[in-house]
């Protein structure tokens, strides 16, 4: 019997763009913050254990404020992405300071977790559809498929935008039976004054309405950390090398490379629901005022 999925969080990062410590920022009606919905959601789908990731020197703040209220509902654990968090025989690159990517991050949780897996962002709100989407698949899988049976939430580009500048999404391309195909890293999207959505990296093109578009809302089947040792170990002797300052695995980038190879099938779980994020401090009132709407509504409750 496979042991009940569990929900990875990670919340390492500072939140530089938004000029703060994004994850503990309030935009409940009485003082909650996305990570307190994510929590919510993800409870009422039928998660019971939480790992959050976090820098070390975080614990603290993030316990107090996040933490402590989460394990009113579920077991909470840590997982710390350092630079001397690597699998055996790698060592960081001397002189770096940017953490290697979310790949390394996923990574970090390699000892804490032994069963199916879900991940998502700290700073985003997903929706309770999202959450029961991804739990549903991680419950059905046995841990004898002869491929990891991988899942991604997929939103509408068009659900995912913010009106205060650019950002980035993982544009995904589907065969007929809803399997990822590919997954590119777009990291400047916006909707132009045309009306049209376009981005600007890699040369710039339009992305279609419609078009789903990855949040990091990703499930995995236990055994996929192995092959992420093995893309990490890669990652080190083969592009790290090339720009050891800068480099980073991506998460999308990983289950692309196992896909291609055959290793893995993604299925990509299509969702209506809109994106609410803080990328930028401008992006703050419109999510405030978007979760006191569901508030009145009855979605979600005043006090957590």
């Amino acid at each position: 019997m496979m042991e009940t999925p569990i929900l990875v969080v990670m919340a390492a990062g500072m939140g530089s763009r938004y000029g703060g410590l994004k994850q503990i920022d309030p935009v409940g009606p009485t003082g909650q913050v996305i990570l307190d919905y994510s929590i919510y959601d993800a409870y009422r789908a039928g998660f019971r254990r939480v790992v959050f990731i976090i820098k070390p020197e975080l614990r603290e703040a993030f316990e107090s404020t996040i933490g402590a209220r989460a394990a009113r509902q579920m077991q909470v654990d840590y997982a710390y992405q350092t630079p001397e968090h690597l699998p055996e025989g790698l060592s960081f690159p001397e002189g770096r300071v940017k953490p290697l990517g979310t790949g390394h991050a996923v990574y970090c949780v390699k000892d804490v977790v032994n069963a199916p897996f879900a991940v998502i962002n700290a700073d985003d709100f997903y929706g309770e559809d999202a959450f029961r989407q991804v739990y549903s698949h991680l419950s059905r899988l046995n841990g004898t498929e002869p491929v990891h049976r991988c899942c991604v939430i997929g939103y509408k580009v068009e659900n995912t935008l913010t009106e205060n500048g650019s950002v980035a999404r993982g544009v995904c391309t589907t065969d007929d039976n809803g399997h990822l195909l590919s997954i590119i890293e777009r990291t400047k999207i916006y909707r132009d004054t045309d009306g049209l959505i376009r981005y600007d990296d890699a040369g710039g093109g339009v992305i279609a309405e419609g078009t789903p578009v990855s949040m990091n809302l990703w499930g995995f089947p236990a055994g996929y950390l192995d092959e992420l040792e093995a893309q990490l170990r890669e990652f080190f002797s083969e592009k790290l090398p090339l720009d050891p300052a800068k480099a980073e695995l991506y998460l999308p980038n990983t289950v692309d490379t196992l896909t291609r190879s055959g290793k893995a099938t993604a299925q990509v779980l299509t969702t209506d629901a809109r994106w609410f994020g803080v990328t930028y401090r401008e992006d703050k009132p419109a999510v405030v005022a978007a979760i006191a709407k569901m508030t009145d509504e009855g979605v979600y409750p005043r006090e957590m």
